[in-house]
């Protein structure tokens, strides 16, 4: 086979096949993204349906308890005068702006207001003596409303069914059975028209099934088509490109033969030399036996170098896995510094990393000599601050090499990494060591924070954020072993919320998680960085002390007694305030008790000696007030 049918070969091994490859799946890759996008709406919207939904049943679970109580409706019902509850159920729609009411399972049954409405709320009528009169049923949201609502929220086509009938819908032409069943996406024919679809279930009027089902463009056929096209022309466009490349370097090669060979015998009487191939009698195949004259000279030096080669590699890369891993960011980043460092041969370098979210970068790690360069190495930083990226700068034979730290988010800046060298300037492999540093103590340093929120979470109770009941249990044990180990005195004080349930039965819970929150806020305020606030269970809290004798305590929880007791927290239905009271119990170690579980025995009986002795109190273990 020629050299020019063996380079027609070679092209069409490594240029054609390849692109037809990546061809098919680039393809494939853009349908499937515009159809992941389409889905990923979808869901989007379906959450907002449900939200919107639930929203309007929780308006008319406002309004069922007004219909229910009506004087002149259950006196009607009472008497069962059917006529009579049914004018009173259509005055009520008027006057409180009602959709549709239904009452159902009782000796009068009546139905008032618009078959279309949905979101229901129901409730059980009872009488005076009893008596059930049926469920009530009542709804403030039409169909048509909702679908309107959903739509100005989304943008999205909606439509809305229950038994077989669309209630309301934006789509033109669309028919029952174009509506799919609950469950993930699908594609769907309405009018001819292809779109994706998703259905919702959500309870309606008589246990009957509300279908909310939204609609979005069918995966984005002209985006895909636009897009296929684009990939289409620029892989053409490098075809032709690669292909007259080779055309050239064919001609230039057959051209430039003969002045291979007088450099392969030059090169040939010096100290490099490489193995090859010879078969055939072409110009390679001469220029492949000058070649090996030299192969043997180089062989044990090629090997050394590869392997050596290897190694760095290697080491390099299990680096870059250690960084992933590492969840010490100070020593992690000292290892990114000592290693940029030695892989640049420079004389000294630094990583700045900021101390907290939002704060400013400071400097957290410094290698060798850094000092006597440090202006070009805050340029060449200041550069890859602006930037984004790497960037240098060079002042009197000092070369400054910065890279920036960033995160995932488009404009996270993480930290900064950067290394200063007199002599010769960075290369390219240089940079390219940088940048792999770089992104490796980026991941890590990610890795450090996403551990950290985690560790944060798995302590902490969501409703008040003080520490969750496993917490205190830990920090009980721990304090009470420091507190034995030097000698200390430590407290523990009880918080009990007064009357807790009867803001629950009056208010609602919403209104007692409230109460809950603005407690729990008192006592983390009160508490000093080495105290640990938790909440101990339902309305109780709790307050580990260290360092601190039964007196310190008591003062402490005497002022979280009175800041409790001054707070005034606004009704969530906006018609006022509430204001609370806390009792206390108080417990130290040595005086009252001899381990942690102890020490929670004593402060849990002063606690309820305070509300024994008619609560807003705080009480010591020992008895005092």
């Amino acid at each position: 086979m020629s050299f020019r049918a063996r380079l027609t070969l070679f092209f069409v091994l490594i240029v054609i096949v390849p692109m037809l490859s990546v061809a098919i799946v680039l393809f494939r890759l853009i349908s499937d993204n515009e159809t992941g996008k389409a889905d990923a709406g979808l869901r989007v919207t379906s959450r907002v349906a449900v939200r919107l939904y639930e929203e309007a049943r929780a308006e008319a679970d406002e309004v069922v308890a007004a219909v229910g109580t009506d004087r002149r409706l259950a006196a009607a019902l009472r008497d069962r005068r059917e006529a009579a509850a049914q004018a009173r159920a259509r005055a009520l729609l008027a006057a409180r702006e009602i959709e549709r009411i239904e009452l159902t399972g009782g000796d009068v049954e009546l139905a008032a207001g618009s078959p279309d409405a949905i979101a229901p709320t129901e409730r059980t009528l009872v009488g005076a003596g009893g008596e059930r009169f049926g469920t009530l049923a009542v709804s403030v949201t039409g169909a048509a409303a909702y679908a309107r609502e959903l739509r100005a929220a989304t943008g999205a086509d909606v439509a809305v069914t229950a038994g077989g009938r669309i209630l309301a819908t934006t789509v033109a032409g669309l028919e029952p059975a174009d509506v799919p069943a609950a469950g993930t996406a699908v594609d769907v024919d309405v009018g001819g028209e292809s779109r994706r679809a998703v259905t919702v279930d959500e309870p309606g009027f008589g246990g009957r099934t509300v279908a909310v089902t939204v609609f979005v463009d069918e995966a984005g056929a002209g985006a895909v088509t636009r897009s296929r096209w684009l990939a289409a022309g620029i892989l053409v466009g490098f075809l032709v490109l690669a292909l007259t490349f080779a055309v050239a370097v064919s001609r230039s090669l057959q051209a430039q033969i003969g002045s291979f060979l007088a450099a392969a015998r030059r090169i040939a009487s010096g100290d490099f030399s490489t193995e090859v191939t010879t078969t055939g009698r072409d110009e390679f195949a001469e220029l492949g036996a000058e070649f090996n004259k030299m192969s043997h000279q180089l062989a044990a030096r090629l090997e050394d170098l590869r392997q050596e080669r290897a190694r760095l590699e290697t080491s390099l890369r299990r680096i870059g896995e250690t960084f992933a891993s590492n969840l010490d960011r100070d020593a992690l980043l000292e290892i990114v510094v000592r290693t940029a460092v030695d892989g640049l041969g420079a004389d000294g370098g630094r990583a700045n990393a900021r101390p907290a979210p939002g704060r400013p970068l400071q400097e957290v790690v410094r290698a060798g000599e850094v000092d006597a360069r440090l202006e070009t190495l805050r340029r060449a930083e200041a550069g890859a601050l602006a930037g984004g990226g790497a960037a240098e700068a060079s002042d009197d034979g000092a070369h400054a090499l910065a890279h920036a730290l960033s995160g995932t988010e488009p404009g996270e800046l993480l930290g900064m990494l950067s290394v200063v060298r007199a002599g010769a300037p960075f290369e390219d492999r240089d940079r390219e060591l940088l940048s792999y540093l770089a992104g490796s103590a980026s991941v890590s340093i990610q890795n450090v924070a996403l551990h950290e929120a985690v560790q944060r979470q798995a302590v902490t109770d969501e409703l008040t954020g003080l520490f969750n009941h496993r917490r205190f249990q830990e920090a009980i044990v721990a304090e009470v072993e420091r507190a034995r180990r030097f000698g200390q005195p430590m407290s523990l004080v009880m918080l009990d919320i007064d009357h807790f349930k009867r803001v629950n039965d009056t208010h609602g819970h919403q209104q007692g998680d409230r109460v809950l929150a603005e407690v729990a806020r008192v006592l983390r305020d009160r508490s000093r960085e080495i105290d640990a606030p938790a909440r101990y269970g339902g309305e109780e809290l709790a307050l580990v002390v260290p360092q601190t004798d039964a007196e310190g305590a008591y003062q402490l929880a005497e002022r979280v007694r009175q800041e409790v007791e001054a707070l005034e927290i606004p009704l969530l239905d906006g018609s006022g305030s509430i204001r609370v009271t806390a009792s206390l119990g108080v417990a130290s170690l040595p005086a009252d008790a001899e381990d942690g579980g102890g020490l929670i025995a004593a402060a849990d009986a002063a606690l309820y000696a305070a509300k024994r002795a008619g609560r807003n109190k705080t009480v010591r273990a020992d008895g005092k007030v």
